[in-house]
């Protein structure tokens, strides 16, 4: 079976390359300069595969202890597998190996007290929609069970007092 050299598009206008990536070989960045979520700061990223054609991003976001990812939209869909961590979010503490799913609906507020890695998939305009005002009000629901989601927590708090998010 002849394989497409790899980065050469098919005439569908697909890359359908094969690819077999370690976590390592991808460096994480922040979102704040990728600019793919348009998130509060903080969010850090690692795109493993995107394909402009077909409008699919599927990356890796790390939120650090603390965060508070607002209520939100976007005109994309997204499946999310958390991996690493905790993501509290519509009434349910999210552990690794639980799953979210979400579309052009309002969803959120989603806390990550201790910090979170996802593992997602976003099919269409990943940048989310939301109010500063929102974020500004979010009054904290979950608890951290760490030294460092403690501290995370605080900060956020804090930053959120000053408007500084």
């Amino acid at each position: 079976m002849t394989q497409p050299k790899a980065g050469t598009k098919a005439a569908d206008g697909y890359d359908h390359t094969f690819k077999a990536i370690h976590d390592h070989e991808v460096p994480w960045e922040s979102d704040d300069v990728r600019g793919l979520l348009k998130l509060p700061p903080g969010v850090q990223v690692k795109v493993l595969n995107y394909d402009p054609v077909m409008k699919r991003i599927d990356m890796k976001q790390r939120f650090p202890p603390g965060y508070v990812e607002p209520a939100h939209t976007h005109t994309s869909w997204h499946s999310i597998l958390v991996t690493k961590g905790r993501m509290c979010v519509a009434g349910k503490d999210l552990r690794p190996g639980d799953y979210v799913f979400g579309w052009d609906i309002p969803h959120g507020p989603y806390e990550y007290p201790d910090g979170c890695e996802v593992f997602i998939v976003y099919m269409g305009d990943a940048t989310h929609i939301w109010q500063k005002d929102d974020l500004l009000q979010h009054k904290n629901v979950w608890k951290p069970e760490t030294k460092e989601g403690e501290k995370g927590v605080t900060e956020h708090i804090e930053k959120r007092k000053t408007g500084k998010v």
